[in-house]
């Protein structure tokens, strides 16, 4: 639910916690990990943010702590909530003069040796439905790092059209700065996100 007053600073990390065992709120959960059932309504965003090992390590370590959050105007609580399957986490985001608290809970994780991410999806404290996945991938072939974003929701709607958005970094221009080495956290300002979860 909006509301017109920032939530405090207890009550941001009780949201999440009070939902961690309620169920998801959409069928075919995991389903980012391959291809999201047809009929769906399916949103991709893929950047490259960097070359090299270095690239990746850095954008590894954004991911970790939810920088891709990180845009002056949302954030996810609590802060340094755990990459792990079963984590529920509250975005929070002020947009239209108004403060939006919605909860997710991680899917499922990758960890390898050139793919690192996560994905997360909606529970029923969360204005919206659907999932979404953060992955960066380094192709050693060619050097490049890429940033990936992909995200579903059901009944041909765009997840959280009306809500905050949530793929946090406005297309691909955002989502490079979002995950730079050199510019982790930060945005283009005066850009809209794209997708729009959370």
């Amino acid at each position: 639910m909006p509301t017109l007053r920032k939530p405090s600073a207890d009550a941001v990390p009780a949201f999440p916690a009070a939902q961690a065992e309620l169920p998801f709120t959409y069928p075919d959960v995991g389903a980012t990990a391959a291809e999201p059932p047809p009929g769906w309504t399916v949103d991709r965003t893929r950047a490259r943010v960097g070359t090299g090992p270095g690239a990746f390590a850095a954008a590894k370590a954004a991911l970790a702590r939810w920088e891709q959050f990180r845009l002056g105007w949302v954030e996810a609580a609590p802060a340094g909530a755990p990459l792990a399957p079963g984590a529920c986490v509250a975005v929070l985001a002020r947009v239209l003069g108004l403060w939006w608290l919605n909860a997710c809970r991680v899917v499922y994780t990758v960890d390898e040796e050139t793919r690192f991410g996560f994905a997360y999806g909606t529970l029923p404290g969360h204005a919206e439905s659907g999932e979404e996945r953060f992955l960066v991938e380094w192709d050693r072939a060619s050097g490049a790092v890429w940033y990936d974003i992909v995200a579903f929701s059901p009944g041909g709607r765009r997840s959280g059209s009306r809500a905050p958005r949530s793929r946090r970094c406005g297309g691909r221009s955002g989502a490079r700065t979002c995950l730079h080495p050199e510019g982790v956290g930060q945005h283009s300002p005066g850009r809209s996100p794209g997708f729009a979860k959370a």
